[in-house]
């Protein structure tokens, strides 16, 4: 029986697809639920199983872009229950790579030999034919030159003075004899470098990127706040709690859970930045769903974080090693990225010190971190060295104004500079204990 592998619908809008590789060889035996091939779509890569255990043949090329619902391949599963075809096909394989490697085995090339007419042989220089002058071959003895070395560059029947000056100004480039320890160091060899090109196929998800970036640049009026946290509080909380943290949660206390739950509650009171534009509407959400950027290696990802209003750090911190480790193995769905009210992206982890986050469409803003360094700053009128973080907030301005961009920001800021005030929804709980609420 043959059955037909077709590809399946990533998701609602997408009509197409690109085949980004076959993980198993056209003609082999693949098992039932066998991942055969990976596919590229513009939001995730995705992999095909095999329906039935059978012998694969490809219809399509690795590369081809091809609609949802066609066929990229068929499996045979006769292939399988039938031995005489089973053990038929084997010797066919097995003669054309015999012949295929036949055909592409390489000829050794015969030494080949440049003619020389018998006069000209007789015409040639050689020691034994040439004569080198006495004064020359002093000179020769000098610069520790043989008389092999000169016919090799000099040509004549008789080597005179002026042809061992000459010989000695084109190896040294200049007149002064060359001494015997300078002869023993040993001559650089100068390398050609390399001026290849490879062209690759852009990927699908490459691609919509690429459009969803330069959109964002021409259709959305983003502006860039910043400002900087004083790293010492939740440096100094991890280092008190984080073993007994881990030895409860089975997981260490990170710095993206800390960041996650303070942009949760800053967005609960600012509820313009949790809000996107949809044509000449506002839509205001009253749950925080939270985007968190993954570098995987088919890309920047980005997998949300649901109803983090009511997670813990400890239940932040494993969905996020979760949606992480799905990044990094090509392993995660469509769901799981779809939607978000806000993304935090971490570029301080490659080393960044400072950057502009891109906004990630509908959202109408972006938490950027960045690298934790060792600066001066001023405290109480005292210089101390203090572990700091610049962070940034790119915006739309036609959903935020100025003042709740900046406010939103200072909040993050507070939040993270006094880590034990988020336990009270971002309100300071010795104002409620004075009533200065």
């Amino acid at each position: 029986m043959i059955i037909e592998v077709k590809i399946p619908s990533p998701g609602e809008s997408i009509t197409e697809v690109q085949l980004a590789s076959w993980l198993v060889k056209d003609g082999e035996i693949v098992e039932r639920d066998a991942e055969i091939a990976e596919v590229d779509s513009d939001k995730a890569t995705l992999t095909i199983n095999a329906p039935e255990q059978g012998m694969i043949s490809f219809k399509v090329q690795q590369g081809d872009t091809v609609n949802v619902g066609a066929v990229v391949a068929t499996i045979d599963t006769s292939a399988t229950s039938q031995g005489g075809d089973n053990t038929k096909a084997e010797p066919v394989k097995v003669e054309a790579v015999a012949n295929a490697s036949a055909q592409s085995k390489p000829v050794a090339a015969e030494p080949v030999t440049a003619k020389v007419s018998e006069p000209e042989i007789a015409e040639r220089a050689t020691p034994e034919r040439s004569h080198i002058t006495p004064l020359a071959r002093k000179m020769m003895e000098e610069r520790n030159i043989s008389s092999e070395e000169v016919l090799q560059q000099v040509n004549k029947k008789r080597v005179g003075k002026a042809d061992v000056e000459n010989m000695s100004a084109s190896n040294k480039s200049v007149t002064q004899p060359v001494t015997k320890e300078e002869t023993k160091k040993p001559a650089v060899e100068s390398k050609p470098g390399t001026r290849d090109t490879e062209r690759k196929k852009m990927t699908t998800l490459r691609l919509k990127l690429s459009e969803r970036l330069v959109s964002v640049k021409n259709e959305t009026a983003m502006l860039t706040t910043f400002n900087e946290v004083n790293m010492s509080g939740i440096m100094d909380l991890r280092k008190k709690y984080n073993d007994k943290f881990k030895e409860r949660h089975g997981i260490s206390l990170g710095f993206m859970s800390l960041f996650t739950k303070a942009v949760t509650i800053a967005l609960k009171q600012f509820p313009q930045v949790n809000s996107i534009i949809d044509g000449d509407e506002m839509i205001y959400h009253s749950y925080v769903d939270v985007g968190i950027a993954v570098s995987s290696p088919k890309g920047l990802v980005v997998p949300v974080l649901r109803n983090t209003e009511n997670m813990s750090l400890a239940e932040i911190e494993l969905k996020i090693k979760e949606l992480a480790e799905k990044a990094r193995n090509n392993k995660i769905s469509l769901d799981e990225m779809t939607g978000g009210t806000f993304t935090i992206s971490n570029g301080g982890v490659f080393g960044s010190l400072l950057s502009t986050p891109i906004l990630n469409p509908p959202q109408s803003a972006i938490l950027g971190m960045h690298n934790i360094v060792d600066r001066p700053i001023a405290v109480n009128g005292q210089v101390v060295i203090a572990p700091m973080m610049y962070v940034a907030l790119s915006y739309d301005h036609r959903v935020i104004d100025g003042k709740e961009s900046v406010s939103f920001l200072v909040k993050v800021k507070e939040l993270l500079e006094r880590p034990e005030i988020m336990f009270f929804e971002g309100k300071d709980p010795f104002k409620g204990l004075l009533g200065l609420d």
